[in-house]
């Protein structure tokens, strides 16, 4: 059955959002597409775009992550401090990976063996990675950063270093959910665990292969932030974890697993982003614009919600009208 006109724009609406949000911003401020703007504005998104990955991820698979804005601050400190004591970029990688891998290591324990909620698991880490981050600091930024600096804002031909490794983890994440067995069973496990371990799916498994590659993408994600800062900050990416799943939301992710897209998850982040650029651009008060965001993750989950009930009650009624079909004639049920 071919779709209808009313299907096209359900599957293609986040992006007609986009378009017709960047046209409504570059109306309402003469700065937004200036060169300088627009750079600024791709260097921005990458560290929310990584993290928004993650939470898609994991949002597929019935779970989420409180803890990727306290994480990142810890691994990024960490990798800071690291690169001032070898000068060595790779064995900073290295740490920013492996302490973001650990702290989602210990939240797919909680989650997969112990059977704590994702939420109170990652509300945990949350708290105890910003901890662990400002003792370790004694709650002072890590300056003079040095190179470190050019893996936040170098450009290479034009463009911006953290828009190239953004590309690059975009074509990764895209294959894994869409060429691999894990990226299926992800999806299986979000609509109906029961039925996908059934199936043969190891659940537990693909809940640890969930956190291990957010924590990869938040790692990463650290580096990025505090090179762009210019300093190892012990307090920063506060609130980066709602700025991850509101992108991931608002692209199209059911916050009751299932269902989401690497495209618009990529769609879902450009929507935030440029709202929150066109926003300062205007010189909106910061306390209005997180009103805003409130306002989105709030008006996004209902809508994925209801949306979602009228696909039930509709399936429950073709299943209803089936069996009326099928029902000998002449005889009541």
């Amino acid at each position: 059955m071919k779709p209808n006109v009313s299907q096209y724009l359900q599957k293609f609406s986040i992006y007609l959002v986009l378009l017709v949000l960047f046209v409504v911003c570059s109306l309402l401020s003469p700065y937004f597409l200036n060169d300088t703007n627009l750079i600024n504005v791709s260097r921005q998104l990458c560290v929310g775009l990584l993290i928004a990955y993650g939470e898609m991820l994991l949002i597929v698979s019935g779970f989420l992550d409180l803890s990727a804005g306290s994480v990142l601050a810890l691994a990024g400190v960490l990798s800071v401090s690291s690169y001032k004591s070898t000068g060595s970029m790779a064995v900073a990688l290295v740490v920013a990976v492996s302490v973001a891998v650990a702290c989602n290591v210990v939240n797919a324990f909680f989650v997969g063996n112990c059977n704590v909620p994702a939420f109170i698991a990652t509300l945990g880490m949350q708290q105890a990675a910003r901890g662990i981050a400002l003792y370790y600091t004694n709650g002072q930024n890590i300056l003079q950063l040095g190179d470190f600096v050019n893996i936040g804002q170098g450009m290479v031909g034009g463009i911006p270093v953290p828009v190239i490794l953004v590309i690059f983890v975009t074509i990764v994440v895209w294959y894994i959910v869409n060429h691999t067995r894990y990226g299926r069973g992800i999806y299986a496990i979000g609509g109906n665990r029961s039925a996908a371990e059934a199936s043969g799916i190891n659940a537990k498994a693909s809940i640890y292969k969930s956190y291990i590659i957010n924590g990869v993408l938040v790692g990463l994600a650290g580096m990025i932030f505090m090179a762009r800062n210019n300093a190892g900050l012990p307090n920063g990416a506060t609130g980066y974890e709602m700025t991850g799943l509101t992108a991931a939301i608002v692209g199209g992710t059911s916050f009751v697993g299932g269902i989401g897209t690497v495209s618009g998850t990529v769609a879902g982040a450009f929507i935030i982003g440029l709202l929150e650029n066109v926003m300062n651009l205007m010189g909106i008060n910061s306390y209005i614009q997180q009103i805003v965001k409130g306002a989105i993750i709030v008006l996004a989950v209902s809508f994925d919600v209801m949306s979602k009930g009228k696909k039930t009650k509709k399936v429950i009624i073709v299943k209803e009208n089936k069996g009326e079909a099928q029902m000998p004639a002449g005889k009541n049920p």
